[in-house]
């Protein structure tokens, strides 16, 4: 097997920051890859592959060696590196000078002093030689090492920007990666252009080519099958896919039962007669829900789910003969709520049916393509791919589908009942011209009853909960201020014409702290 296509890149070293992803994110956006790795285990790092490397915040402090292990062979490097916050108490550290405890921590906004020039921050500071921005720290720097410089400070961290341009180290106490942070970008275009030289070379095309090339080595000759929902995520990895191995593709669309209304006509109809992929269709609803009766953990609804997915995918990879991949649209996210990717000190949210939902012992190798992109990236993928804006637009769907929009036992009867309050939602935000605005939107069954008046007679049904929320990534959201008249006009559609839901709630809640499902 030939090795993955590798893209010369910039290392972001994860300490176990809550905004790591965002420091990875920024630095795709302006056009150059990025990859997070592990503070452990980096003794395996090419240079020859590094146009720099930035280390990232994290929750602990420069006493803790114990904890820290961190091959300190990386300063040897010679490509530059940049220290945020944590980071940067780490290079202040290992070069001879001084951390402390802050006697006044810094959370939120703090007013940064330019005291002098430097290619860093070149257009950074406004026309008073100021900026405002986002700290997160108890501990600070208080005294810089040997031929390092001040370039900046803040009423409480008088070393808030350092560097030794000789040995290209900086470092920023600082998070410009936050949109908080005005001007963030600029400060790390200018350490990816202006200080490491970087090229550009991350764009939906070259991802494209990339991915495509990665995927002919790992396959090879063998066949793959492509678990395939109907999705954004499966939609592009089953497009890429055929782009990349053609005939040795075979895409296997199951429908589990608990899919929107009428996904699986509209899956076939797009996939098997429009884009001509080879695919398999599988009504399994009776398996499923006969494997999730009576269970309402939503942990254990994740992993039935994600082990008979993978039960029926094995039984016809047989069939089908000489199949040896099963490929899924994993992302980034997923992978990041599920376990800690670089192995660093997050924590796990929950499992993935694709992600933490497979079993120990697998018989197919896995394909994920898409496993470092994000949401957002793997839209502009899909254009490239000549996806439809019809698929590409779709709202994210979860692979367990709307077992984790029914807290509680999940039965035929609520099954039902969700999919038309859901088709209510999504079509009445059509109409408005609202689904375009929103990230994600769906309908949640509670598993709670209350009473109603509907008429002269009492009521006693379901409460039916409506989420939507405005993200660029899903890794945060913020909830969507619909107006009065809209919500009226949807809670009175979904209790008019659905029997069995008699109350409509709203949820406003942002994530964090939520999550965007509910289970």
């Amino acid at each position: 097997m030939k090795r993955p296509t590798k893209l010369k890149k910039i290392l972001i070293i994860d300490f176990g920051s809550q905004f790591t992803q965002l420091i990875a994110r920024r630095i795709r956006e302006i056009g150059v890859f990025s990859e997070i790795v592990s503070h452990k285990g980096l003794n395996k790092l090419d240079q020859k592959e590094l146009f720099g490397v930035i280390l990232s915040g994290g929750p602990l402090n420069v006493y803790q060696d114990k904890k820290i292990k961190f091959d300190k062979n990386i300063f040897n490097f010679t490509c530059p590196i940049l220290g945020i916050c944590f980071g940067h108490q780490m290079i202040s550290k290992f070069y001879g000078g001084k951390v402390k405890s802050s006697k006044t921590r810094e959370f939120g906004f703090a007013s940064i002093k330019k005291i002098k020039n430097s290619l860093l921050t070149k257009n950074f500071f406004n026309k008073k030689n100021t900026n405002d921005v986002w700290m997160s720290h108890a501990d600070h720097v208080t005294k810089i090492p040997r031929n390092f410089k001040k370039i900046a400070s803040t009423k409480d961290s008088k070393f808030t920007i350092i560097e030794n341009f000789k040995l290209k180290r900086f470092g920023v106490q600082f998070h410009p990666e936050v949109t908080h942070t005005i001007k963030g970008k600029i400060l790390l275009k200018n350490f990816v252009f202006k200080i490491c030289k970087a090229k550009k070379n991350w764009s939906p095309q070259h991802q494209k080519n990339t991915l495509i090339n990665n995927v002919k080595n790992q396959v090879g000759k063998k066949k793959v099958i492509c678990a395939l929902s109907g999705g954004v995520d499966s939609s592009v990895v089953a497009q890429l896919l055929n782009k990349s191995i053609g005939k040795q593709l075979k895409c296997i669309f199951v429908n589990t039962g608990l899919l929107r209304k009428n996904e699986e006509k509209q899956v076939i109809k797009t996939f098997k007669k429009k884009l001509r992929i080879d695919l398999i269709y599988i009504n399994a609803e009776k398996q499923f829900l006969k494997k999730l009766k009576n269970v309402s953990d939503p942990e254990r609804k994740r992993k039935i789910i994600g082990n008979l997915f993978i039960k029926i995918f094995e039984k016809y990879a047989k069939k089908i003969k000489n199949v040896e991949f099963l490929a899924q649209g994993t992302l980034y996210p997923d992978l990041i709520e599920s376990k800690s990717v670089t192995g660093s000190q997050t924590s796990k949210i929950k499992s993935h049916h694709n992600v933490g939902g497979l079993p120990k012992k697998m018989k197919l190798k896995l394909v994920e393509p898409l496993r470092l992109l994000f949401k957002d990236e793997v839209r502009k993928l899909g254009l490239e791919l000549k996806l439809s804006k019809q698929i590409i637009s779709r709202h994210p769907f979860p692979g367990p589908g709307l077992a984790i929009r029914m807290p509680g036992t999940i039965t035929k009867e609520k099954i039902k009942i969700l999919k038309e309050a859901d088709d209510y939602f999504i079509s009445e935000l059509k109409k408005e011209n609202l689904y375009d605005k929103i990230w994600q939107a769906y309908a949640a069954l509670l598993p709670v009853k209350t009473v109603g008046v509907m008429g002269d007679n009492r009521t006693y049904e379901y409460i039916c909960l409506l989420r939507a929320i405005t993200s660029s990534d899903g890794m945060t959201a913020d909830y969507f201020d619909f107006t009065k008249k809209f919500m009226q006009n949807v809670s009175n559609k979904i209790i008019n014409n659905i029997q069995g839901i008699n109350r409509v709630v709203y949820d406003v809640t942002s994530k964090p702290p939520s999550t965007i499902e509910l289970e």
